[in-house]
């Protein structure tokens, strides 16, 4: 696996460039081209600084409309902004009666998080909108002919992490080393699920409530392997369903790997 390039960012969760893996033909990701992370709302100048001298040209928000706009991305000049939801406004949008029964049900039941997660997995990969929002991505990275993109969704592991393994997928990078790219967020996010877990405690919530957060603030082979899955029962493999459901031409490919290949 190649070394894994984290952004010295201050107020940023997750964030990384996935260059510098192999490739098709044994060529390798390009650096300061493609950059995922978690949100970037209230970012500090030093980041802000960063990712403009990073060769920042363009953000795509993968997060749902509710998301974006209860905590918006800080704006960068000069940077373009463009909304992508994987996901759309989920049970969250209707406020604390939703969340309440959530969280009751988190208290109760320490698999309940974890079996959520595996649902919505299927859903980034399965939903028409999720499978719209993955062709848009891919064009909008194939007219990109030169400069950094950022993605990111709020923690950047989940939504991010499918996108990420369907740009590396294309890009020629083997399986598993995509797998352990996209498992590294566990440890990326290592200290935000610890303090996390300290309020929760203070808070008085009960060990099945704070199993559940842990749950929810991690990646998991299990869940990469639940959208997996459901691509291969449904479309007989990874090279049906980006061809059949993101429409993914030969064209589309090789221009990607024009772009984000080195020579």
């Amino acid at each position: 696996m190649a070394m894994l390039n984290v952004l010295p960012l201050e107020k940023v969760r997750n964030p990384r460039d996935i260059g510098g893996y192999v490739g098709y033909q044994g060529r390798k990701v390009k650096m300061h081209r493609l950059l995922r992370t978690g949100k970037i709302s209230n970012i500090t100048a030093h980041d802000e600084q960063f990712l403009r001298n990073y060769g920042l040209t363009k953000i795509i928000d993968l997060r749902s409309p509710h998301e974006c706009r209860r905590m918006p991305d800080s704006e960068i000049s000069g940077v373009e902004h463009i909304d992508v939801p994987i996901s759309l406004d989920d049970n969250t949008k209707g406020g604390k009666k939703d969340l309440g029964q959530v969280f009751a049900i988190y208290r109760k039941d320490q698999y309940a998080g974890f079996q959520m997660m595996c649902d919505r997995y299927r859903d980034h990969v399965m939903k028409e909108h999720a499978q719209r929002s993955l062709h848009r991505i891919l064009e909008i990275l194939a007219n990109t002919k030169d400069g950094a993109v950022l993605y990111h969704c709020s923690e950047g592991k989940d939504r991010t992490g499918i996108v990420t393994v369907v740009i590396l997928y294309l890009l020629g990078v083997d399986l598993e080393t995509i797998r352990q790219d996209y498992l590294y967020s566990n440890y990326m996010l290592n200290d935000y699920r610890a303090k996390r877990d300290v309020i929760m405690k203070k808070n008085g919530e009960n060990l099945c409530f704070r199993a559940n957060m842990r749950i929810l603030g991690s990646v998991s082979d299990a869940f990469l392997d639940t959208a997996l899955i459901a691509i291969e029962q449904n479309f007989g493999g990874l090279d049906n369903y980006l061809e059949e459901k993101i429409g993914v031409t030969p064209e589309l490919r090789d221009a990607l790997r024009d772009l984000y290949l080195e020579d």
